[in-house]
C-alpha cells in the first residue's frame, strides 16, 4: 500500500515538474506583452504645430483620389494667392500709369502701394523706375508649377514637414525654434524646415520665397519676358528658373515637368 502512495506522489511530483515551468513561461509572456502595450499607450506621437484638420492622404489606396484630395485641399490656396496677386499688380499699373501722367496718388492708394513694395523687399519710393521693377516681383506663380511643388516636396501631402509643420513647399529657416529640425541633419547644420499656423500662410510664404529671393531672379526673369511677348505664362518654362530650389538641378526640373504633363486633368476640375 505504501509502495502505492509512494509511486502516485512521485508521478504527481514529476508531472508538475513538467508542467510548472509551461505555466511560468506562459505568465512571463503576458507580463511582457503587458508593459509593451503600456510603453505604446505612453509613447507619444508627434504633435502637430497648428490647428488646422488635415486629410489623412496616406490612407488613400487608390491614386486617383488620393490626388483629387490633394488637390482639392490645396488648391483654393494657391488660387487665392495668385487672385490677390493680380490685384496688387493692377493697383501698381494703376499708380505707375498715374504717376507717368504727374497725377498725385491719394494717401491711402500711396499707402497700400508702400506695403506692397516692402513685402516684396523692393524700396519704398513711389515713381515709375520702382514700380516698374515692382512688376517683375509682383506676379503670379502658374498653379501648375505650384501644385506639383506641393506634392513632389511633401509627398503628396504625408511628409512629417507637411503634417506637423503645414510645410508643403520645403522651406528652411534659419532662426532656432522657427520650425522643424530635420532628423538626417548634419551635425554642423543650423537650419529648421519652417512651420506655419494655416496653409495659407504656407502658401504665401512659398509665392514670396519665388518672387522675391535672388534664387530665383532667373525665373521672374523668364517670366517677364513672356509678359513683354504676351504669351502664357506656362509652368513648364518657368521652372527652369527653379534651378537653386533643390540640390537635384536639371533632374528636379524634369521631374516636375514630367508631374506637370501627367497631372493636367486634375488641375482645372
Amino acid at each position: 500500500m505504501l509502495k502505492t502512495i509512494f509511486q502516485l506522489l512521485l508521478a504527481a511530483l514529476v508531472i508538475w515538474a513538467f508542467t510548472h515551468p509551461f505555466v511560468q513561461t506562459d505568465e512571463f509572456v503576458s507580463d511582457e506583452q503587458t508593459r509593451a502595450d503600456d510603453i505604446k499607450k505612453e509613447k507619444k506621437k508627434e504633435k502637430p504645430l497648428h490647428d488646422v484638420k488635415l486629410p489623412n492622404f496616406s490612407e488613400y489606396t487608390d491614386v486617383k483620389e488620393k490626388k483629387h484630395a490633394f488637390f482639392n485641399f490645396i488648391k483654393p490656396h494657391i488660387e487665392a494667392e495668385n487672385k490677390k496677386i493680380l490685384q496688387q499688380r493692377a493697383n501698381i499699373e494703376i499708380a505707375r500709369m498715374m504717376l507717368q501722367h504727374d497725377e498725385p496718388l491719394s494717401k491711402k492708394q500711396a499707402s497700400d502701394i508702400k506695403n506692397i513694395l516692402k513685402f516684396y523687399r523692393l524700396p519704398e519710393t513711389l515713381d515709375t523706375l520702382t514700380l516698374t521693377q515692382a512688376l517683375r516681383r509682383v506676379d503670379i506663380i502658374p498653379k501648375e508649377m505650384a501644385l506639383m511643388q506641393a506634392a513632389n516636396e511633401s509627398a503628396w501631402g504625408t511628409s512629417r514637414f507637411a503634417r506637423i509643420g503645414l510645410n508643403f513647399f520645403g522651406q528652411w529657416c534659419y532662426k532656432k525654434g522657427c520650425g522643424m529640425v530635420p532628423r538626417r541633419r548634419n551635425s554642423e547644420a543650423e537650419h529648421e524646415v519652417a512651420a506655419f499656423k494655416s496653409v495659407r500662410a504656407a502658401v504665401t510664404s512659398y509665392f514670396r520665397n519665388i518672387n522675391t529671393h535672388n534664387a530665383y531672379k532667373q525665373l521672374r526673369s523668364i517670366r517677364e519676358d513672356l509678359r513683354q511677348q504676351q504669351k502664357p505664362l506656362l509652368a513648364t518654362k518657368l521652372t527652369y528658373g527653379l534651378m537653386s530650389y533643390s540640390e537635384r538641378g536639371e533632374a528636379y526640373i524634369e521631374e516636375l515637368n514630367t508631374m506637370i504633363n501627367q497631372n493636367r486633368v486634375y488641375f482645372n476640375e
